[in-house]
């Protein structure tokens, strides 16, 4: 177990800590970083050492879309131009399509793919006079950047290496065992992802239910550059994605059916890179490098309450998604930052940042918000996974008159690059009282 320990306004001396958080993945670091400027102080607990970051691969295979207001947000705590200085993909442009009619794939994999029909939706960012419509990061590029901040942050420990074994309310507050080290806490934050043993400690349920699809990613490079747009093509077996990298890569997210998930993630390359080519119609040519490949399970869930006793559930413990609007991540940093600006502007107004009238503030402010998107989302995959012709006929005629108001599909782009909406504070670049 590792604890970086420091100068700190209440420390492990008295293990009295006002922020509890546990998982220091993108969504727990983003929140100790948001409140690193207070006088709060803040522990983050996790089984892994998440400064640990392998760059032994040309990329990572995990990757996010990240909205203008995520980007506003890594800005405003100060992040961001550690990131900029790593590596971050710009996308200026999207290009979304489906093609009907009869013929198959190799192996039956992506089914219809030629047809008299073609219907393409194209975001265009100078459309919006916007320098971009979002960035492509690597996982670890992000991490990476959050813990630059974490590492120097005087609030903040780092206590990892166990997990936390016991959690318990004695006083009002948390009493929290990891490993030999005990810490007393006054709020509770569970980031510990779609499995939160959080949550599962508070008693909190969930709803939900699985696609029956899984996730094939990968880096690909291809042979014609990707122009920083970002494709994605609706197959009959589900969507494939292509996010630039830099030069000619690509991050590939292919959702499709589990069985030919495992198919495709283990046959032979070059097998692989003509079903790939095919399935995308070349838009960029050939697929002349493959990366490592892997598969995880899709599911749609949100917890029924995102608030416990002195306690709050953020980012994949409290809902997840399916990644083909590329939201997940995003929803998961705005909770964050909604999160801390409760914390603060309670803190400010001198209330308890653990009452429940401060928790359900937050509570109410991100499902709403959330729910809106997971629906969304959920509709768009249930549209695009029927293959009943009717309905293929009506969604082919829908994306070509969709791509012929541009009214509503600017609404539309700026709703999903974070524009509108109830957004929190540093989403929109307006600072927190942070002398607390």
């Amino acid at each position: 177990m590792t604890l970086i320990a420091r100068t700190k306004t209440s420390s492990f001396l008295d293990n009295q800590i006002d922020v509890a958080v546990i998982g220091g993945g993108l969504v727990g670091a983003t929140l100790a970083c948001a409140l690193a400027e207070t006088n709060l102080s803040i522990v983050i607990i996790d089984p892994n050492d998440q400064r640990q970051i392998s760059f032994d691969t040309a990329y990572d295979m995990r990757v996010s879309a990240i909205t203008r207001a995520s980007q506003h947000i890594f800005e405003s705590i100060g992040v961001w131009p550690a990131m900029v200085a790593q590596r971050v993909s710009p996308f200026r442009d999207m290009r979304v399509w489906e093609k009907s009619g009869a013929g198959v794939l190799t192996g039956d994999l992506t089914g219809d793919l030629t047809g008299d029909l073609n219907s393409e939706v194209h975001f265009d960012s100078a459309e919006l006079s916007e320098a971009q419509l979002g960035h492509i990061i690597e996982n670890r590029v992000m991490l990476k950047g959050l813990y630059q901040k974490l590492n120097v942050a005087t609030n903040i420990d780092l206590l990892f290496g166990k997990p936390c074994q016991q959690m318990q309310q004695i006083d009002g507050r948390w009493q929290l065992q990891v490993g030999e080290q005990s810490v007393s806490a006054n709020l509770l934050v569970g980031a510990d992802g779609s499995q939160s043993w959080v949550r599962q400690q508070l008693g909190i349920s969930t709803r939900g239910w699985d696609y029956d699809h899984s996730a094939l990613v990968a880096t690909v490079k291809t042979s014609e550059p990707h122009q920083e747009t970002a494709w994605q093509r609706f197959l009959d077996t589900g969507p494939l994605a292509f996010l630039p990298l830099s030069e000619n890569y690509s991050s590939i997210v292919w959702s499709t059916r589990p069985e030919l998930a495992t198919q495709l993630q283990h046959m032979p390359e070059a097998q692989f890179k003509l079903e790939l080519e095919q399935a995308y119609e070349s838009k960029l040519g050939q697929i002349l490098e493959v990366g490592p490949r892997a598969c995880f399970p899709l599911r749609f869930f949100m917890a029924d309450n995102y608030i416990g006793n002195s306690a709050a559930l953020v980012g994949d413990a409290a809902h997840t998604m399916h990644p083909l609007a590329g939201q997940g991540v995003n929803l998961g940093l705005l909770d964050a930052a909604s999160l801390a600006q409760v914390i603060i502007e309670a803190k400010d107004a001198k209330r308890a940042l653990n009452s429940l009238k401060v928790l359900r503030r937050y509570e109410r402010w991100r499902k709403a918000e959330n729910m809106s998107m997971l629906v969304m989302v959920d509709q768009i995959q249930r549209l695009f996974g029927s293959d009943v012709s009717w309905l293929k006929q009506l969604r082919n005629s829908g994306m070509h008159w969709f791509n012929r108001l541009p009214l509503i599909k600017h609404n539309v782009i700026d709703y999903a690059m974070g524009l509108h909406g109830d957004l929190p504070k540093i989403a929109r670049h307006v600072q927190l009282p942070l002398n607390l």
